[in-house]
C-alpha cells in the first residue's frame, strides 16, 4: 500500500530583509509569484498526495483565489493561517495533517525544489524516519563570538548547508512539536533541530541542490530570474 505523503508549504513569512512592501513569496519571477514554483513542483510530483499551504492570517483568501484557483493547484487541500514565527506556522500545518505517513516541510520562498530532491528524500526517510535536503558548504565556515573574534573553524568536509524540504515520519515530527511548543523554544531554527532536541532522533542529510536557493534579499531575486530563464 502506497504511503500517504503530505507537503506543508510555508508562506507566512514577512520577508523584512527583502525591503519591499509585497511579501517575498508573492514577488514576481517571470510573470508568476515566487510561491507558484514550489507549489507547481509538488502538484506535479509523483510522490506528494496533498499540500497544506500555510500563509498569513489575512492572506488566505488571496492565496485561494490568486494562486491556488488561478493555477489550478488541485493538491492544495487546505490553506491555514500560520503564526509569527516559522515554528508556529509549521505547527499549524502539522495539526492540519490527516492520516499521512510522511510530511515534507518546505519553505515557499524556495522556488526551485525539484522532483529528484523529493524522491531522494522519500527513499531516505523510509530508512531513518528523518532527513533534510542539504548541500556541502563551498566555503570555510567560522564560529564567531559576540566580540567578533573567531572561536572555532569547523572542518569544511563536515559542514553542510541545510535547505528544505525537511522530511519526517509524521508521528515523529508531530510528537517533537507537541513537546517543543510547551517549552521555551526560541532557539529552534528548523524542524530537524526540533526532532534532534525533543526526540533524540538522528536526522540524515539527503540530496539538495545549489539551485535550491531561498529568496531572502534582492540579490536572490536576480538569481531566481536567471534560473527560471535558464529552464525556459
Amino acid at each position: 500500500m502506497k504511503e500517504k505523503c503530505t507537503a506543508i508549504v510555508l508562506a507566512a513569512g514577512s520577508g523584512k530583509r527583502m525591503g519591499t512592501q509585497v511579501r517575498k513569496q508573492y514577488l514576481d519571477i517571470w510573470g508568476k509569484p515566487v510561491l507558484y514554483y514550489s507549489l507547481k513542483c509538488f502538484e506535479d510530483s509523483r510522490v506528494i498526495d496533498e499540500v497544506i499551504l500555510v500563509t498569513g492570517a489575512g492572506e488566505i483568501e488571496y492565496c485561494r483565489d490568486e494562486i491556488v484557483k488561478k493555477y489550478n493547484f488541485t493538491k492544495v487541500c487546505r490553506i491555514v493561517a500560520g503564526g509569527d514565527e516559522r515554528y508556529d506556522s509549521v505547527y499549524a500545518g502539522l495539526k492540519n495533517c490527516e492520516d499521512c505517513d510522511y510530511v515534507f516541510i518546505h519553505d515557499g520562498a524556495r522556488p526551485f525544489v525539484d522532483e529528484e530532491m523529493i524522491e531522494e528524500a522519500l527513499l531516505t526517510v523510509r530508512q531513518c524516519g528523518a532527513c533534510v535536503a542539504a548541500v556541502p558548504s563551498k566555503d570555510t565556515v567560522k564560529i564567531v563570538e559576540k566580540d567578533g573574534v573567531i572561536a572555532q573553524t569547523p572542518q569544511r568536509s563536515k559542514v553542510w548547508i541545510v535547505q528544505t524540504p525537511q522530511v519526517f515520519a509524521y508521528p515523529l515530527i508531530r510528537s517533537a512539536y507537541d513537546k517543543m511548543m510547551n517549552l521555551p523554544h526560541d532557539h529552534v531554527t528548523d524542524d530537524a533541530m526540533a526532532v534532534e532536541w525533543m526526540e533524540r532522533h538522528p536526522v540524515k542529510v539527503t540530496k539538495g541542490s545549489y539551485y535550491n536557493i531561498k529568496i531572502t534579499t534582492p540579490e536572490d531575486m536576480k538569481l531566481a530570474e536567471i534560473f527560471v530563464q535558464e529552464k525556459k
